[in-house]
């Protein structure tokens, strides 16, 4: 504030994260993936946050990332020539060289559970919608990565949920049938493409252990 003459309003303020699951009693196939918060690990400039939020992480590009489609290089040149200026677009560039170190949170009490239905006998596998960036480290994101059986991040096959082309390029993937899996995700219109794709599913209500523990007790008595 006295370096630069500024009135700052601080706020504590949280984002939510995106986690996904699928489950079922011969298939388990689980997702988590976060959604963007890190803007506030370089600033507390509203201004500078929502509009980094809006030229960046709410874009075309940021699609074309996850669908494959474009290379990150591409994409930050595209987002640092919108940036109102040379401070927002350097800000834009730290945020993204280092979003996955932010946006990544473990769950408690997730892992847990991914041990149980493992030791269940039940296979797990990981389908998300991200870039390239996540495929060397999703080991160290994620919470119980040692019980995943495979994972499908939609970069690497250019196709993104809901798109029903991405339940049947992972099902042929894994070698597994639609009628043996049960998806759970975050967002309703990916559950309607797994559903038209034949996944049955359910939405995932909160971000929290006990909301998918509910889940799998329901669908294992259905």
């Amino acid at each position: 504030e006295q370096d630069y003459d500024l009135e700052v309003d601080w706020q504590d303020l949280r984002f939510e994260e995106v986690k996904h699951i699928f489950s079922h009693r011969k298939w388990h196939i689980q997702i988590i993936a976060g959604r963007v918060t890190e803007t506030q690990e370089y600033t507390d400039r509203e201004d500078w946050i929502k509009e980094i939020k809006d030229v960046m992480f709410y874009s075309g590009e940021w699609i074309r990332l996850d669908a494959g489609l474009m290379s990150e290089e591409d994409a930050l040149k595209a987002w640092m020539k919108r940036c109102s200026s040379p401070q927002v677009a350097e800000l834009c560039k730290s945020c993204f060289e280092n979003w996955d170190k932010f946006n990544m949170k473990k769950i408690p009490g997730v892992a847990e559970i991914l041990k149980e239905e493992k030791e269940q006998g039940r296979k797990l596998y990981l389908l998300s919608n991200a870039s390239m960036r996540l495929v060397p480290i999703w080991r160290e994101v994620l919470p119980g990565s040692e019980y995943f059986d495979g994972i499908f991040y939609s970069a690497a096959f250019h196709c993104m949920k809901p798109q029903d082309i991405i339940y049947e390029r992972f099902l042929k993937h894994f070698s597994l049938e639609a009628k043996d899996c049960f998806f759970i995700d975050d967002l309703t219109e990916n559950i309607e493409g797994a559903k038209k794709a034949g996944l049955d599913g359910a939405v995932l209500p909160l971000p929290e252990a006990s909301a998918l523990r509910k889940i799998l007790e329901e669908e294992k008595n259905a």
